[in-house]
Formats: structure tokens, sequence, C-alpha cells
């Protein structure tokens, strides 16, 4: 572990890589703490009676004794960390050697040396449990939380159609689109904004926030269909009234709160998982994300069940009281195993220097600005261009998400054999095809196959970009801040990417095909950028593995 080091139970602790907790203090204040009540005690009590010369001169014996005694404590508290991670404590706490020091440790024999040479200097990721209850209950805090905070940013496209037709149907797709945009916007940027927190413990914190800005979030979107001037206010050309008026209320709710709830929760998520596996890191991690794409397809079937039976509002808090038993969930079980070495930088201004990282971000950035489009236009485009029934043209959105379960995970394990930033371009090139042959679509069965094409070739553009960027760094103490600049700007293409499809898409003509244009020629540019990333990092040999 990064601030703690276990050799033949002696335990050394290194202050740079330590995790600050208010709660928890080291051996030696402890010792110190009852060494000084105790002697006190016995001082006081000897003093209140009556004594001779002799014990006179016992106590200034014991008393310089004492004080030679508190003088080494505060010696060895002067080494000591002040602040130790929980393990790291109970660790201490119990070794064999907690309450000796230095000079009372027995050497250790050359056996020992030699094979103390072969086991790893810190606990790394080779001494990961790589299994077991506690880290498979990982896995299932992590898989609820992108079951939340992606599921339901997967899912709003129902929302968005739901929007278009019954509660904003004067309002354009472009601007309806926004609360989309900005809520993905938020969940990768503040993802990468809390990843210092994260990296100072604050990971119940993050966690339980999180989880209130979500249920809080879906709470407050369930009450903007109670106004009962929703219909006049939004008809109007100009809206004078905005505390009556639900299209900013859904924007703030749904869009910027829910938005940074989902942001908090998203690096423990995915951060914890990985501590835990070495060998099996790609499945545990590969049934995490898979989480985004089960939990769209369950809040998608949610949503068309409850809403024609209970309501708009019922519906949404039905969806908000799952999200607080699937958060309450990832709270009890998930617990970080390791601290880092240090705090992880917000910006590292060198990455941009290279040329291989610089091209793939931007590659990155433009893939997310196209990727999305057909999840969010998917049951319009039914409804509209082929003869699909309301009922189907509503499930096309969770077939997209379903076929995107399989493209996050089969994708992933082909990248350990290809290369990660090459299984990318490829793929981004293929859903880039697919995009615009989708302007041949005109049957159901034709967007059916559509559909699973589509998410099985896009899921990869989410769950590759994270092993591509750690292809890219060299040295890895960097990959947390190249991780989060990426990603924030990702989170800006995402946010540009559905307004502007919004805009090219005619809801009242139904025509779809200047938006999907935009989609397959910005994932198709996206996947030419990736693909120069991997040259100017490998050059064009296939053998290479980047």
């Amino acid at each position: 572990m990064d601030g703690l080091q276990v050799v033949n139970s002696k335990v050394s602790l290194q202050p740079a890589a330590v995790c600050r907790h208010p709660l928890l203090v080291s051996a030696s204040h402890i010792r110190l703490f009852v060494l000084y009540f105790f002697g006190t005690g016995l001082i006081a009590s000897v003093c209140d009676r009556r004594y001779s010369p002799n014990r006179i001169s016992v106590l200034n014996s014991a008393s310089r004794r004492w004080s030679h005694v508190l003088n080494q404590e505060k010696r060895d508290l002067a080494r000591t960390p002040v602040w130790l991670p929980r393990s790291a404590y109970v660790r201490l706490m119990t070794s064999p050697s907690a309450g000796r020091r230095d000079s009372e440790k027995a050497p250790k024999s050359h056996d020992d040396s030699q094979s103390l040479a072969q086991q790893p200097a810190a606990l790394s990721a080779s001494a990961a449990p790589d299994g077991g209850a506690r880290a498979w209950l990982q896995v299932l805090g992590g898989f609820f939380i992108l079951f939340n905070s992606w599921g339901i940013f997967n899912t709003y496209g129902a929302f968005q159609t739901y929007y278009e037709q019954e509660l904003f149907p004067s309002s354009s797709a472009s601007a309806i689109s926004w609360i989309g945009s900005i809520q993905g916007f938020l969940l990768l940027l503040v993802g990468s904004l809390t990843g210092p927190i994260f990296d100072m413990g604050y990971t119940r914190v993050l966690m339980i926030v999180g989880s209130f800005l979500m249920v809080f979030s879906l709470m407050m979107t369930s009450l903007s269909t109670q106004y009962y001037e929703v219909r006049a206010c939004c008809k109007a050309e100009r809206c004078n009234n905005l505390r009556m008026c639900p299209l900013p209320q859904a924007f703030l709710a749904l869009g910027v709160t829910f938005g940074l709830g989902s942001g908090c929760v998203f690096v423990p998520g995915v951060a914890i998982v990985s501590t835990y596996f070495n060998k099996r890191r790609g499945l545990a991690v590969g049934i995490t994300t898979s989480g985004s794409s089960i939990g769209s397809v369950v809040y998608l079937s949610v949503f068309h069940q409850l809403q024609p039976r209970i309501g708009f509002p019922w519906t949404v808090r039905v969806m908000g009281f799952i999200v607080l038993a699937t958060s309450a969930v990832s709270i009890a079980v998930m617990q970080r195993r390791i601290a880092p070495s240090g705090r992880r930088r917000l910006f590292d201004a060198k990455a941009f220097a290279e040329l291989p990282y610089t091209l793939f971000c931007i590659g990155n950035a433009i893939s997310f600005m196209g990727t999305y489009i057909p999840f969010f236009e998917a049951p319009a485009f039914a409804a509209a261009r082929t003869s699909a029934s309301p009922t189907l043209a509503f499930y096309f959105l969770a077939i997209l998400s379903a076929a995107s379960t399989l493209g996050r995970l089969l994708p992933n394990f082909l990248a350990d054999k290809t290369g990660p930033l090459t299984m990318l371009a490829g793929c981004a090139t293929a859903t880039g095809i697919l995009a615009l042959s989708w302007l041949a679509v005109h049957t159901v069965g034709g967007f059916v196959v559509f559909c699973v094409l589509y998410g099985l070739f896009s899921g990869s553009l989410v769950s590759l970009p994270p092993a591509a960027v750690a292809s890219l760094t060299d040295d890895h103490s960097r990959l947390g801040a190249r991780l989060g600049m990426a990603f924030a700007l990702a989170g800006f293409g995402l946010l540009i990417g559905n307004p502007v499809a919004g805009v090219l898409v005619d809801l009242r003509t139904g025509e779809f095909w200047k938006g999907i244009v935009f989609n397959g020629v910005a994932v198709l540019a996206a996947g030419t950028l990736l693909l120069a990333a991997r040259v100017a990092k490998a050059g064009w040999s296939p053998k290479a593995k980047v």
C-alpha cells in the first residue's frame, strides 16, 4: 500500500503518502497519552502520603526514569505521521513490533533478507485480493453507481420524447436536448474535478453527497408538472414568468442537479474496483461498466410501463426511490483499499506537448460530440420515419442500450491483444460508417439491425478511452491528471453535440437526415484523429500494441 510498507512484521511509514483522517492517531500518541496520565497519577499518589528520605530518593529516581521515557516517546512521536489510514492504523496496532523501538527489534537473518527481497516493497496492485467477498462487493457497489449515473443519462431519450410530445410540444428539440447535454457534461467535468477530493480520502462523503443530489434531482423533476400554467407559459413566444415555467425547472433539476450528483459518485465507482483486482481486473471493470447499459434498460422499462398508468410525476419518483435503494448499497459496501501516493494534479500542461495525446483528446471529444445522437433521437425517428407502434418506438432505445452492454465487454477483451487505441480507432470508424448508413433505414427491421450494430460498436467509445490514455502515458504517476483532462474535454463535446443535432432535426416535418449526417461525419472524424494518434505513437506497424 502507498504510505505503508510491511516487511517481516515491521511497519515503516511514508508521510508523503498517508491519508489524513481526523479520527485516527498514531500508536505513539496513544502510548504517550497512557503513560502521561498513569505516570502523573502515580506520582501524585506517592506525594500525597507520608514518605521517608528513602522514599524521596526512590521518587527522584522514578521521576528521572519517567522523564527519560517521556522524552523517548516524544522522539518516536516526532518521527511518526500524525494521521494514518484506517487499515494502516489497524496493522500498526496489531503488529508484533508495534510496541518495540528500533533498537529493541531482533536483527533479521540472511535467509530472511533473501526471502524478503522477493516480496513487493509496498502493498501494490500485485497484492490485490483478486477475489473474495469484499472484492466482489466493491464490484456490486460500482455496478450500482454506474447503474444510476450513466443509466439515467442513457435514459434521457425517453425524457426527450415525452417532453417533445407531451410536456413541451412547442419547444424545439434543440432546447429540450440541452437538459440531457448539460447532465452528461457535468457528469464528466465534475467527475474529473472531484479526483483530488477522492485522493484526500473523502470517498464516503462524495458518495453520500452525490447520491443525495441524484435522488433530490429526480424528486424535483417530478414536481415540474404540478403547475397548471405549463402549457400556456411554454406556448408563449417569450416566457416572462420563469417561476411558473417548467422548462428552466427541468433544466436545473434533471440537467444541473443530477449532473452534479452523478459526477460526485463517478470517480469512486470506477477507481475503487480496480484496486481490488489484478489478474481479473478486466472482468471486474467490465462488469462494473456494464451497469450503465443495464441501468438504462431497467429505467427505460420502468418509465414506459409506469408512465401511462400512474403518470409522469410518480414514475419519476419511483425511479428516484430505485436510485435511493441502490445507492444505499454502494455507500454501505464500498471502501477504498489503498491511498494514492499523492494528490492528483488537475492540469498537466506538458501533456499537450505530446502529439499523440493531443490528437487523442481532440478525437475523443469529437467522438462524444456525435456518439450519443441516436440515444437522444431514436424513439422520435422510429415514430416518425418507420411504421413502428409507439410502444416499439420507445423500446428502440432499450435495444441500443442492451447492445451497448456487449459493446463495452467484447472490445475490451480484444483490446488486450490489439492494443486499446488501435481497437478504439477501428470501432470509431465502424460507428461512423454505421451512422451514415442510418440514412437508408426506413423499416422497422432495418432500424432494429441498425440499433443492435450501432450499440455494439459505440459501446467501446465509452469503455476504451481510459485504457487508451494509459497506453499513451509512459509515466503513470501522471495518469490521473491526463484522464481528467481527456474526460473534461469529452464533456464539452457531449455538451455541444446533441443541441446541434437538435437544431438540425425538424420534428414537424420528420426530417432527420441533417442530424444523421452530422452524427456520421463527427464520429468518422474522431476515428481519423484516433488513428492519427496511434500512428504518431507507434507508426504504421500493425504489430505495435498501443
